[in-house]
């Protein structure tokens, strides 16, 4: 069963009236980044909200299954919407669009130029003026997104770490972005390890003690390569400072990433780790706390430490 604002719990629920506001890319990041997480919490009764910044209008469709289906073929734009919305009510959480186009993924050697007008060539300031128009409006305590990579180099990853940094620190000052609304300070913000190394290295020998194919055997190779140890730096640089068990929510993010049925296809790597496994091995997902206007302790296991 999945969760929905009607089964959202009632107004004695131990978060209810704290805010989280997750920043991601395209349609799609927020199911394999953090989803797990956001439902948690939502189910706790905080409220919480997805700002998707552009609507993957350059991707790819990604499933063979659905790559013949007419509407994937004439408006793949238009499918991600209907996409991002059952992906919403799996995870019982809000969404907003914040309105940006996708600048898609340059390959080749050299690699192309962007297109004019995409997300990732706004200017700071206007790209980041509707994040802080929605911050100040939705009052979040709590804001996640990318680290300074992007969590991996797509020009949009980049561009979202960029503007929620901006809009972090800008939305509580009067002086900033006039015409937005009423000034809000978030109080904390962290970026997403969803490619945590220790995590992929974790299921990856579970995989193998079980007797089964891991689909990370490559990723680990090359780690192992680049370093005789196989220690890799943490991606940005940034290690975990908070672990959130999120375990029971796994069935709810492995349907929100199928209702992502362009992007996600049923036998993709996503679901190589059966959920049970997981919970076993790896039951958190890992943020690196950058900023906290509020006193905490790490190493943290909730978002509102020092809010509550």
């Amino acid at each position: 069963m999945s969760l929905s604002a009607e089964s959202r719990p009632a107004a004695s629920s131990p978060d209810n009236g704290l805010r989280l506001l997750a920043v991601h890319a395209h349609p799609d990041d927020e199911s394999s980044k953090g989803a797990a997480v956001m439902a948690s919490y939502a189910a706790a009764g905080a409220d919480v909200m997805v700002a998707t910044c552009t609507g993957g209008e350059r991707g790819s469709v990604l499933n063979e299954e659905v790559a013949d289906e007419p509407h994937a073929l004439r408006d793949l734009a238009g499918l991600r919407r209907h996409e991002m919305a059952n992906a919403a009510r799996e995870l019982g959480i809000a969404h907003r669009w914040i309105g940006f186009t996708d600048s898609g993924l340059p390959e080749g050697d050299p690699l192309p130029e962007l297109p004019p007008g995409c997300f990732a060539l706004q200017p700071l300031e206007r790209a980041s003026a509707p994040l802080v128009r929605l911050i100040r409006e939705f009052k979040p305590h709590v804001i996640l997104s990318y680290d300074e990579k992007g969590g991996y180099p797509h020009p949009d990853h980049i561009m979202a770490h960029k503007v929620t940094v901006e809009a972090f620190r800008a939305a509580g000052d009067p002086e900033a972005y006039s015409g937005t609304g009423e000034p809000w300070e978030p109080m904390k913000l962290y970026y997403d390890r969803a490619f945590n190394p220790q995590r992929f290295r974790a299921l990856h020998f579970a995989l193998e003690e079980a007797g089964l194919q891991s689909p990370y055997a490559e990723r680990i190779a090359a780690w192992a390569e680049a370093d005789a140890e196989g220690h890799q730096a943490a991606p940005g640089g940034h290690q975990t400072t908070t672990q959130i068990d999120c375990g029971a929510f796994f069935e709810n993010r492995d349907r929100a990433l199928l209702a992502h049925r362009t992007q996600v296809a049923p036998g993709s790597f996503f679901f190589a780790v059966s959920p049970d496994m997981q919970r076993r091995v790896w039951p958190w997902e890992d943020y690196t706390l950058i900023e906290s206007k509020v006193k905490t302790e790490l190493p943290e296991n909730d978002f509102f430490a020092g809010i509550r």
